[in-house]
């Protein structure tokens, strides 16, 4: 038997993320966004490939159709992993807060019975939808995953009255933020169970 077919494979980790436009970086002049920066500060010893699969203005429902076949496609052998990021366009959508709590869980569930790790990211504060509606909506993801013992990270209520966040909103259209307020979202994920859920040790 040659070298060649002894050689073993590393074990990659796929993770694939599902979400708006802010899984995509969009407004930030870097090119970034949060999940490049999550990504630039996940040092791990075994591979890891970063899908970001962002539809713009995508509500909880399209997204729950869709998750599957397109992560079918990038998931490979070894550990696939889900990142879920749903953003506030439910609210935009007329999407009610029970439909919005169906679509999560029913992403969660399948992922969790297809054995695929699931972390969730909640929506971040916009200024064109309603305040009270979004920290409703945030509430009931918060819920949704609690029931399920996965990790939740939320973003609305750090960031509502955020100085930077503010400031970055105010001067973009009101839902896309730049370099810094991406910045912060990045550092709320990597302090809120991220490392843990990656079986690594945590940053300094």
């Amino acid at each position: 038997m040659s070298a060649a077919a002894t050689h073993e494979e590393p074990t990659r980790r796929r993770i694939c993320v599902v979400g708006d436009e802010l899984v995509a970086g969009v407004g930030d002049a870097r090119g970034l966004g949060w999940t490049g920066r999550v990504a630039a500060r996940t040092v791990s010893e075994e591979p890891i490939e970063w899908y970001p699969l962002a539809v713009p203005g995508e509500s909880s429902t399209a997204l729950s159709g869709r998750w599957e076949s397109e992560c079918n496609r990038r998931f490979g052998t070894g550990d696939n992993r889900l990142v879920v990021a749903p953003g506030a366009a439910d609210l935009n959508h007329g999407v009610s807060l029970a439909r919005s709590r169906l679509n999560l869980a029913n992403v969660l569930d399948d992922a969790t019975n297809r054995r695929i790790p699931v972390f969730v990211v909640g929506p971040a504060p916009r200024n064109d939808v309603d305040a009270d509606a979004l920290a409703e909506l945030s509430t009931a993801f918060a819920d949704v995953c609690g029931r399920r013992r996965l990790p939740y990270v939320e973003t609305y209520q750090p960031l509502r009255d955020h100085e930077q966040w503010v400031a970055d909103l105010a001067s973009t259209d009101g839902h896309h933020p730049q370099q810094a307020g991406y910045g912060l979202l990045a550092w709320l994920v990597l302090h809120n169970g991220w490392h843990e859920w990656l079986g690594l040790p945590q940053e300094t």
